[in-house]
């Protein structure tokens, strides 16, 4: 390793980080001020977020491990072994607590009449009706095989579910698998008394002497193989610089493909059984992992449809309905309405459909000339694509760029784009190895003989389910500035230009992180100067080594840096010296913090923009993103006032210290504060009246009010 002093103190490993990230969603599942069943669910979420880190970011160092040369991360100084070790040591005790987690929640979920049950709890009347169960429809689809000389060691499938057996037969200790079949149900509900099931995968272990008759059966466990899921290097699992990339090609050529990187085992196999399969797997007895819980949550969420009403009310967070802004008329178009003024939509507290409504009026109207939009995740059912179709259909010239590699999503886009051909409209793919991950919508439209744009950027995906799930701020806007320059993307996009000049917007890979770094100089400046100043950050993620350098040297000249992450933050805050002036929080709640937010500077000077863009180098230098300044005083101060609750939060948020832990905010005893839960409850929708902002505080006062309640907060954290 190298010497310790060249790695940067105020940094650590991105890995390490997200795990730290994935324990918070966890926490979730302990909070009991989170209804039952959504307990329940974080803990599916955890499981579902851990198989995908094991896939990608697991994978990906597995193959970096393999070269001879060693790859040094730039902000730990670990190689890429060294980090696989720390994580595989770093899994177990999250597992851990998983297991007793989800043995609490069951104990308390039978309480409610909601039993997964087990072999041993089964009525004798429930047994009959199992054993007919998988006489009838399982045993006829299962596909059993022996290890012999004849049957090699099968290909197990990427998390798919495994009976492992081992078996007692003439010719000695053989081992058998079943594959737990996917055309079938995972959860086998059983006739009267409430919601009493049982899984699949349970029925067919109690079963698996069964299927093996010929032989005695020694031992038997369900299993789940996680591998390497062999995503290209230019995709956006990784943290790339160049170097990087080029081993990464050259380390896809010396594995085998899709090499398994982690063994799960649900209850207590033998050694036996764990050496064979970990022998068989290339995988070292710290790649295996055995579990208590479920090795697949899933099942988890067809669950919540079975729910009563009287259910649902007691084990759920409460419904509510998103708002429709004040400022929004029914009766008058959406054209007229933003024309008028920027409007600016919060999700899920508002509603997506004003949206819905702005796209579809364009598809209808006959001024419309054409629809431009950019598409990275897109629902499998979508009003939206449908009225991409519509407009095309009636004449409008609609081009989409659709995102063929958003991960997981790719055969959903595909599908989309196809249909969206057939359907008239213009697709386009990206650029060839840059991710577009922007979020933006162009309409041109004629108006008394001239061309007017009409143009919503975001910080979410076009997605209708997402959208109810995710805060993401939404702007919907005439201003000709960046509707010239949305428009001079979707140019620059479709001849592959990377490098194109814009005036309102800050686009990757070529401009955005050039403006950040000035910006940040900005306020450097100013502290050097002694004049007000600051630094305000609501980000998904915080990788990129440059940004985190410059913020760095604003803590050192006195800049105060406020930072909302709520996943990975690879800054490590209050290091005196070099980060003593940086506060990170984390929320982790009922909705998935989505949005990004930059802020510089104080009062009618601040420069504030909402992003599709995380501080990390796969969106600074190898995605298409865009930031959209915020230029409405009103809508700039209601993006303050939320990030503001934000900061005040105590129940859901954690403050990063400089260890690379997170602790609560609260104080025993203390009055606790959710702001998510406060804006479903109290913010009340932001009218556009000259005389309800008359009553509220001007823009510099709230942000001199939102500054000072933050000078107070910086204190050095270790």
């Amino acid at each position: 390793m190298p010497d310790e002093m060249q790695q940067p103190r105020y940094t650590q490993n991105r890995e390490l980080s997200w795990l730290k990230f994935n324990e918070r969603v966890l926490e979730e599942a302990s909070d009991p001020s989170v209804p039952l069943f959504e307990r329940l669910k974080f803990l599916a979420i955890f499981t579902n977020n851990l198989d995908e880190f094991f896939m990608i970011r697991v994978g990906s160092l597995w193959d970096l491990s393999l070269l001879k040369e060693p790859h040094i991360d730039n902000k730990s100084g670990l190689t890429a072994q060294e980090q696989l070790d720390l994580i595989y040591r770093a899994v177990q005790p999250l597992c851990e607590r998983r297991d007793r987690a989800f043995s609490m929640l069951e104990k308390e979920l039978r309480q409610c009449d909601i039993s997964n049950l087990a072999a041993d709890e089964l009525e004798s009347a429930e047994k009959k009706f199992l054993q007919n169960y998988f006489e009838s429809y399982v045993l006829p689809v299962l596909s059993p095989q022996i290890i012999d000389a004849h049957h090699p060691f099968p290909h197990l499938e990427n998390k798919s579910l495994q009976i492992a057996v081992r078996l007692e037969t003439r010719q000695g200790v053989r081992y058998g698998f079943i594959p737990v079949p996917k055309s079938l149900p995972r959860v086998v509900m059983l006739p009267d008394g409430g919601m009493r099931y049982v899984l699949l995968e349970h029925l067919l272990l109690e079963h698996a002497d069964q299927v093996f008759g010929k032989y005695d059966t020694l031992e038997k466990v369900v299993i789940s193989v996680t591998r390497n899921a062999d995503i290209n290097p230019d995709d956006e699992a990784y943290e790339l610089e160049e170097d990087f990339r080029l081993r990464m090609k050259k380390a896809l050529k010396k594995r085998a493909r899709l090499s398994p990187v982690r063994l799960e085992l649900s209850g207590r196999a033998s050694r036996d059984l764990t050496e064979y399969l970990c022998d068989k797997l290339n995988l070292k007895k710290e790649h295996a992992y055995q579990s208590a819980a479920p090795l697949s949550l899933g099942y988890v969420f067809s669950l919540e449809s079975r729910l009563s009403a009287v259910e649902k009310r007691s084990l759920l967070n409460r419904s509510f309905e998103p708002r429709r802004p004040a400022c929004l008329e029914d009766k008058e178009s959406m054209f007229s309405q933003i024309a008028r003024r920027d409007i600016l939509l919060f999700h899920p507290f508002d509603s997506f459909a004003p949206f819905l409504r702005f796209v579809r009026e364009a598809a209808l109207d006959p001024g419309v000339l054409s629809i431009k939009i950019t598409i990275y995740r897109i629902d499998k059912q979508s009003r939206l694509a449908e009225q991409m179709i519509m407009a095309a259909e009636n004449g409008k010239d609609v081009t989409v760029m659709l995102e063929l590699r958003a991960r997981f999503d790719e055969q959903n886009n595909i599908e989309w784009a196809e249909r969206l051909e057939d359907a008239g409209c213009r697709v386009l793919y990206g650029i060839e190895g840059f991710k577009a991950h922007c979020k933006v919508c162009l309409v041109t439209r004629r108006e008394r003989g001239k061309l007017v744009y009409y143009t919503q950027i975001g910080t979410g995906n076009y997605n209708e389910q997402t959208a109810a799930l995710y805060t993401d701020f939404s702007l919907m806007t005439a201003r000709e500035g960046i509707g010239n320059d949305a428009n001079e993307l979707f140019k620059n996009i479709a001849i592959s230009n990377l490098d194109g000049q814009y005036d309102y917007l800050l686009v990757s890979p070529s401009g955005l992180k050039r403006s950040l770094l000035a910006l940040i100089d900005g306020e450097i400046e100013k502290a050097r100067a002694g004049k007000p100043c600051g630094i305000l950050l609501k980000l998904n993620s915080v990788t990129d080594l440059d940004l985190i350098d410059k913020l760095s040297q604003a803590s050192c000249a006195g800049v105060p840096v406020d930072m909302i992450v709520r996943g990975i933050c690879c800054l490590l805050p209050g290091i005196p010296g070099q980060t003593e002036h940086i506060r990170v929080i984390s929320i982790v709640g009922r909705f998935l913090e989505h949005a990004r937010v930059y802020a510089f500077g104080r009062g009618e000077d601040m420069r504030l923009y909402i992003a599709s863009a995380d501080l990390m180098t796969r969106n600074t230098e190898r995605r298409v993103e865009v930031a959209c300044p915020i230029l409405d005083p009103i809508l700039r101060e209601r993006i303050l006032s939320i990030l503001q609750l934000q900061l005040r939060d105590n129940q859901k948020a954690r403050l990063l210290f400089a260890s690379g832990d997170y602790e609560r905010i609260a104080a025993p005893g203390a009055d606790l504060f959710n702001s998510q839960e406060y804006f479903i409850r109290e913010i009340q929708p932001a009218r556009c009246d000259a005389t309800e902002q008359a009553k509220k505080p001007t823009l510099i006062e709230r942000a001199r009010m939102l500054w000072s309640s933050l000078a107070g907060r910086f204190r050095p954290v270790g």
